[in-house]
């Protein structure tokens, strides 16, 4: 999970300020003590740290939270907040050409994730803000270079323009002009990379961008790679000027170094991060949910973001009915599950969630073994039987377990869950929606219910 490591040093060393009622400067001097070798252990830069720890310091040192009643949560509010803007502060967005196409140019080094990310980017720009893109293959160096982008433009339904082992620069020139007579307003230019910035290749990429006059150039970095991943943007940066970045194997990256320092250090924001290997996983970059996330206060924001994009809405207002008027049916019990999940693993939706721990869940998911019986047992039953399962006796149980290549235990359990479900429906018909669920009747909770 993204930030594991440090999520988990930065709240031991809180919890040591929670237990006091009234702190003493040298109380705030072992905190910052603690954030400093927790920072660094996550491999943000020195300087980054340095100067990180020296707001921190002088802004804790003030009365506000000295003299505050609660100055333990005085003190996470202001690491919450300079957190924030260590990593750009607001939400970055891509800049749009007022004349199509918006042609941004996609930069990076061999491994760092660019061609599927730049692809995933074009089907979140197509997804979220009713693009039409164009994927451009030029990179004609790398073996099978076109042939990956050709796969994933398949696989994403996003056309590919490619010439072979033309001229990167011709490529680029002439794909502009195929998306103008297409209706394409969005260009993705994939680039060559190399496995160290070298002349040759900053050179190519000049000419690629003399030539086309991009509205973005994005850097793509590999966030596990740590600190190497700063330096290779601050190389990017000072020879191309880069609008943003971004960040991909978020996830995977337990640390966070690169994405705490390369703002610092390259003052240019991180504008999407890539949280899992399947095409629909890039989501934009914020750094007030991030830092929230880091500090074990969640991101609810992005859950309900989330929550929508995996619910239709359509059904959902037909569970909500269903729900409270306690007519939940073992068919909408599978369907619930099929679409949590769609969300993700669980560990990365507890995460979301204040006071989780995500640790305690991490690597788990929805069985798939688990969900294929559950629909096999639910199609093994008559309609009756689904909206009924009181009905359910033992003849009828063997009969289902038959049908579905189960057993009469596996029938058992699915019903014992379902029954646990229901008993939570009976709340929510009453009005007494848990916190998480949205608080009260009429509101919309989470996962839409």
């Amino acid at each position: 999970m993204a930030f594991e490591s440090l999520s988990e040093k930065l709240n031991t060393a809180f919890k040591k300020l929670r237990g006091k009622g009234r702190l003493k400067e040298a109380d705030i001097k072992e905190a910052m003590r603690e954030v400093r070798l927790a920072l660094l252990e996550a491999d943000v830069g020195y300087k980054v740290v340095r100067d990180f720890v020296k707001t921190v310091s002088e802004r804790c040192l003030g009365a506000d939270v000295l003299e505050s009643l609660t100055p333990a949560q005085m003190v996470i509010k202001i690491v919450n907040e300079e957190l924030c803007t260590l990593m750009g502060g607001e939400n970055s967005k891509i800049t749009i050409s007022s004349k199509p196409p918006t042609v941004i140019m996609l930069i990076g080094l061999q491994g760092s994730g660019k061609t599927t990310n730049g692809a995933k980017l074009a089907a979140y720009m197509r997804k979220n803000h009713g693009k039409n893109p164009l994927l451009v293959a030029c990179d004609i160096y790398r073996p099978a270079a076109i042939l990956q982008l050709q796969t994933v433009g398949k696989q994403l339904d996003i056309p590919v323009f490619e010439m072979g082992q033309s001229n990167p620069v011709d490529i680029a020139k002439k794909s502009i002009a195929f998306a103008e007579k297409n209706g394409h307003d969005m260009v993705f230019l994939d680039t060559a990379g190399r496995l160290h910035i070298d002349d040759e290749l900053i050179g190519e990429l000049k000419n690629v961008k003399a030539a086309v006059d991009p509205t973005e150039i994005l850097l793509v970095i590999d966030s596990m790679t740590g600190q190497d991943a700063v330096n290779a943007a601050s190389a990017f940066n000072e020879a191309l000027e880069i609008d943003g970045v971004i960040l991909t194997k978020l996830d995977g990256d337990a640390r966070g170094g690169a994405a705490l320092s390369v703002r610092a250090i390259t003052g240019k924001p991180i504008k999407f991060a890539g949280i899992g290997e399947k095409l629909d996983q890039l989501e934009a970059f914020h750094p007030d949910r991030m830092a929230s996330r880091i500090l074990g206060m969640g991101d609810v924001l992005t859950l309900i973001e989330k929550a929508e994009q995996a619910f239709d809405e359509k059904k959902t207002k037909e569970m909500t009915e269903k729900l409270l008027k306690n007519k939940f049916t073992l068919a909408d019990y599978y369907e619930q599950l099929t679409q949590i999940r769609s969300m993700g693993s669980m560990s990365d939706i507890a995460g979301m969630l204040p006071g989780m721990d995500a640790k305690a869940l991490s690597g788990a998911s929805i069985d798939e073994g688990m969900l294929a019986k559950t629909e096999a047992i639910i199609l093994s039953m008559t309609p009756h039987e689904r909206d009924n399962p009181s009905v359910l006796n033992s003849s009828r149980k063997k009969r289902i377990a038959a049908g579905s290549g189960t057993a009469v235990v596996d029938i058992n359990r699915l019903l014992k869950q379902f029954e646990a479900m229901q008993a939570m429906t009976k709340q929510l018909s009453k009005g007494k929606i848990p916190a998480m669920f949205g608080g009260g009747r009429g509101k919309k909770g989470l996962f839409g219910m």
